[in-house]
């Protein structure tokens, strides 16, 4: 039985309570065929496996969608999280550095899908003193992160290489091209050699290119994602895709035909034409189509991630130079993510590293507002960029939620990001490994011990 009829037969998708007190239910990694785990491409050194930290008395969302835990204990050995519970159920290790956590809410490390460098070496390392402890750049060399981890610590980096895509490339100094299908599993042969832990396909790459990549790389392992314009996003999936990047990518399976193959043309015959070319076609979707249906349901049964990435193209009434298309576009993207979620459709959180609607370094945090915005819950956020994005990742051994045996990568913020998720910004502390990340300048330690850093 091939890969992609064992994922149509076996994915299974729970319903979704809003609640804060009920679970979020998420589908499964249990039962469906999973690729290996991916290893990010900058190991980190380990603590000494010796010093024990407790986090005591702060609220903990552990990731999984369950209620949170109040005046909790979340025990760090070395580089291993090894309790984590109510206080009355959970010893503090003698001689253990406690970190007093009353008024404190303690979450998982931050898990960024999509996040792209873009010429700034520094934004790595902001974004983890903002709580992003793991990225994924889906579209750039891997040594394009060379001088941003000279700089100092940065997340833990989980990159895709190049971009694949065909002659006429939108950034061509960031894409790999292929004319063919011995051409593209060669490319995917060679970044997968390098260290790509998943595959990006282009909106120029055809249909029939689309699969022979998603081949090649489950062969090896490692999933495929995609932006897709061209390419209707129904085939693509069904070719073998494992995961859409940004909204925009869905907007030719929404309109009728005519109007797909017009913008289509547009966008073949001129990049630049998907700019203001995407806001009309999303102007002109309905949400209540059958087709707009259909495609959520393929998508929840494929267990397909979406990465919305709602920031990048956030335009609203009274922005400078936003026309009505724009507004009107962007609206219908923000219900369309509300609807894509209760149809059950594995929505995740990508930041795309910088966005119009936020200063450098909160683009993460402005996406998971516009999220809430666009229906979910914040307790739905907060899954989506913690446990749902490490199971994308194939990191969800390790990563993405405050258990024991997973590694210690966890955030601190002042106030309930469950009733209101802009709690987010007030980052106080956050660890990488079992060891706490330096802290921008003007916050202050939260305990008396001194402050490890790399």
């Amino acid at each position: 039985m091939s890969f992609r009829l064992r994922v149509c037969l076996l994915a299974t998708l729970a319903g979704l309570c809003a609640c804060a007190s009920t679970p979020v239910q998420w589908s499964s990694p249990e039962g469906r065929p999973k690729p290996p785990p991916a290893r990010e491409i900058n190991p980190l050194a380990r603590p000494d496996a010796a010093h024990a930290v407790a986090i005591v008395g702060a609220t903990l969302v552990d990731g999984r969608g369950g209620p949170p835990v109040r005046d909790a204990v979340v025990v760090v050995r070395g580089d291993r999280i090894v309790a984590a519970g109510a206080r009355g159920a959970t010893d503090v290790p003698a001689g253990a550095e406690v970190v007093r956590g009353e008024g404190l809410w303690v979450l998982p490390g931050l898990i960024d899908a999509h996040f792209h460098i873009a010429d700034d070496d520094g934004l790595p390392g902001l974004v983890l003193q903002r709580g992003v402890t793991s990225l994924r750049d889906p579209g750039n060399w891997i040594e394009t992160y060379d001088d941003a981890r000279r700089l100092g610590p940065v997340p833990r980096l989980f990159l895709t290489g190049p971009m694949l895509d065909a002659p006429g490339a939108a950034y061509p100094q960031a894409s790999m091209l292929a004319r063919d299908a011995v051409e593209a599993r060669w490319a995917v042969e060679q970044l997968v050699e390098r260290g790509a832990s998943a595959i990006k396909v282009y909106f120029r790459l055809p249909l029939g290119l689309v699969e022979a990549v998603a081949q090649a790389a489950h062969e090896r392992g490692v999933v495929t994602v995609a932006h897709l314009e061209t390419v209707d996003a129904a085939a693509a999936v069904r070719a073998g895709l494992d995961g859409i990047e940004h909204i925009t990518s869905l907007g030719t399976a929404l309109v009728p035909p005519r109007e797909a193959e017009r913008y289509r043309q547009s966008v073949i015959a001129d990049n630049e034409a998907r700019f203001p070319g995407r806001y009309e076609v999303f102007r002109g979707i309905s949400l209540k189509a059958p087709r707009t249906a259909e495609l959520l349901r393929l998508l929840a049964a494929r267990g397909t991630f979406v990465t919305p990435t709602l920031a990048i193209f956030e335009r609203r009434a009274g922005d400078e130079g936003a026309t009505d298309a724009e507004v009107r576009g962007f609206e219908n993207m923000m219900k369309l993510t509300g609807e894509a979620r209760r149809a059950g459709v594995r929505v995740v959180v990508g930041s795309h590293g910088e966005v119009p609607g936020a200063e450098r370094g909160w683009a993460y945090q402005r996406e998971m507002e516009l999220l809430v915005e666009s229906g979910l819950s914040p307790m739905e956020v907060l899954v989506a960029g913690t446990l749902e994005n490490a199971r994308f990742f194939r990191a969800d051994d390790r990563l993405g939620s405050v258990e024991p045996g997973k590694l210690a990568d966890l955030v601190l913020v002042a106030g309930d990001p469950l009733a209101d998720i802009r709690a987010m910004r007030r980052v106080k502390r956050v660890m990488l490994n079992g060891r706490w990340v330096a802290l921008p300048q003007g916050d202050q330690p939260l305990s008396d011990e001194p402050l490890t850093s790399f």
